[in-house]
């Protein structure tokens, strides 16, 4: 296992941890409907000036419909097992967020081009 696959599993591992008290029960997961809503509202007028401001591109709703499918995929597990799926799959994103780019790269482009203006 590399260090970068490592990194990323262990960052899994305390996501999963974080999430599991979040959500300690299946019916404090989100539902197929409440994902439905998010994609909906990640297109709405408000959140595309939002993103184009923080990182000068409209918003990608793509992950939240990927989101919504991955949900109704689930309807035939048990609610415990359905959980279990839905928090590693959140797990596994939050750790590449983390380990990824953020909005604070884009800060730190912009403060470095200003004090070379």
């Amino acid at each position: 296992m590399s260090q970068s696959s490592a990194d990323f599993e262990k960052v899994v591992k305390q996501e999963e941890a974080y999430l599991r008290l979040v959500h300690p029960t299946p019916e404090e997961t989100p539902t197929c409907i409440n994902l439905f809503d998010t994609y909906l509202s990640c297109n709405a007028i408000r959140s595309q000036i939002k993103s184009f401001y923080r990182y000068g591109e409209r918003t990608h709703c793509s992950q939240k419909l990927e989101d919504f499918k991955f949900c109704l995929g689930l309807t035939r597990m048990e609610p415990e097992e359905r959980r279990d799926v839905w928090i590693r799959r959140r797990a596994e994103w939050w750790a590449q967020r983390r380990l990824g780019k953020s909005s604070e790269d884009v800060w730190e482009i912009r403060r470095t081009a200003k004090r070379l203006s």
